[in-house]
């Protein structure tokens, strides 16, 4: 306890004091987690704290404005409010502390600490919304990722500032797959963002990975499910914003946001509140706007030479792959990963639908041999795919297709280089070894 009092009042000693007024306003309604004030007019992003009497204050944030008021919504639950509550601004409107301080730290949507260690002493800070570059500034995908998972590796090819989404519905292994690649992919810095997930989840995450020699390189910024909409939103905001800052340094940055599905359930649920009519199945624009304006956050700096790599995951409600988030994520993104639950029914994992997948540099950063060879090899899992029911029957006459016939053949060899166990590692060089010479194999033997 007298460390943390010692690092607090240390990080006091260096902040600069406030010289200028404080701005304060009034509550005049509230509906719900939506309160009105009046007095305080902040921009939108900006924090207030609402005072609640005894029980001290709570934070709500700007979202909008109507009739002259500031229309906020609470960043927790709103107990203890009451008319004409006293509203004060607080924070840097729009930006938020980043630094070294949160390497190896769990932290809220607002930057408290979640893994009972004190504050981060965080001095810089970022825009929230992120700093908008020109399109040239944008370096392209020019060298292959090493994400530990041979079956990405070899046949969907990850490049270092790629935009990847891992695509499925509940229950197939998008959390595992993801947890997998954490863990063994090469960065720098990797920043996970954990949204809407089950707080049991969060912290079986926050237990595994914040216990090994990788914890110095990791920030975890987690926001449960059951909290407030805007809290989630801008929590994978947030976690942008950490991976900028790391990437304006240099550093080479691995970001993981699970899921991209929670982040647009969020928005909506801010639209509607705001009184946006919903348009795709009940999606208002701006929700879907808000998935397309964090994907384009990652890539290549041309500027510093660092690199924000993106790894999203997208569940498709009711294993629909049409589903508006599903499908303004597959248009944005550099690649996806779709996982079958078919094959996570026969215990195959990761449950990777092969020829369901791509990546869109692939062709472009390995070899021209190792593209050749996963190419064949899609070929011949996508024959076997397509005519399973036809062979399972019995229907299928050896001889009539010669590729299926190939794929039948290799199918145990197929499945042994596709599946990989949860705790086993497989880099990239290796991957493409093992791809040619699996391709190599199957056609000496026809």
């Amino acid at each position: 306890m007298i460390a943390e009092l010692q690092i607090e009042l240390a990080r006091l000693a260096r902040a600069a004091p406030s010289t200028g007024p404080v701005l304060t306003g009034r509550v005049a309604a509230c509906d719900g987690g939506l309160v009105e004030v009046s007095g305080l007019p902040l921009p939108i992003g900006s924090l207030g704290a609402i005072d609640t009497g005894g029980a001290g204050e709570c934070l709500a944030e700007v979202i909008g404005f109507r009739g002259g008021r500031s229309l906020m919504m609470l960043l927790g639950d709103p107990v203890l409010l009451r008319p004409r509550a006293a509203v004060r601004a607080c924070g840097s409107p729009g930006e938020v502390r980043v630094g070294e301080a949160l390497l190896g730290r769990a932290v809220d949507g607002l930057g408290r600490p979640i893994d009972g260690g004190p504050a981060p002493a965080c001095e810089a800070l970022w825009p929230l919304a992120g700093r908008r570059e020109g399109a040239l500034e944008r370096a392209p995908v020019r060298e292959a990722f090493d994400c530990g998972v041979r079956a990405i590796n070899a046949l969907a090819t990850m490049g270092v500032g790629q935009r990847l989404g891992v695509i499925a519905g509940s229950g197939v292994g998008k959390s595992v797959l993801i947890d997998q690649m954490t863990a063994r992919a090469v960065a720098d810095v990797t920043v996970v963002a954990l949204i809407g997930e089950r707080a049991r989840e969060v912290s079986d995450f926050v237990a595994r990975h914040m216990a090994g020699a990788g914890r110095g390189r990791l920030v975890v910024v987690a926001v449960p499910a059951d909290h407030a909409p805007n809290l989630r939103l801008r929590a994978s905001q947030y976690a942008c914003a950490i991976a900028e800052w790391f990437r304006a340094r240099g550093k080479r940055v691995l970001l993981v946001l699970d899921s991209l599905t929670r982040v647009a359930h969020a928005a909506r649920e801010l639209a509607l509140v705001l009184g946006e009519p919903g348009a795709a199945r009940g999606y208002p624009p701006s929700a879907l706007a808000a998935v397309t304006r964090l994907v384009e956050r990652a890539g290549n700096s041309a500027r510093t030479g660092g690199a924000v790599t993106g790894l999203y995951t997208v569940l498709a409600d009711g294993d629909d792959v049409a589903d508006p988030v599903v499908d303004t994520a597959r248009a944005i993104l550099d690649g996806h990963i779709v996982l079958s639950r078919d094959l996570a029914q026969r215990g195959h994992y990761p449950a990777i639908d092969v020829p369901a997948s791509l990546s869109r540099v692939m062709d472009d950063i390995v070899p021209a041999p190792a593209g050749s060879a996963a190419r064949r090899l899609r070929s011949l899992i996508a024959a076997r795919e397509e005519n399973r029911d036809l062979v399972l029957m019995g229907a299928y006459r050896a001889g009539s297709d010669p590729v299926l016939d190939r794929a039948l053949a290799a199918a145990g060899a197929i499945d042994a280089f596709l599946q990989q166990g949860r705790g086993e590692a497989a880099g990239l060089a290796d991957s493409l070894a093992a791809l040619e010479a699996l391709v190599a194999g199957i056609e000496g033997a026809a």
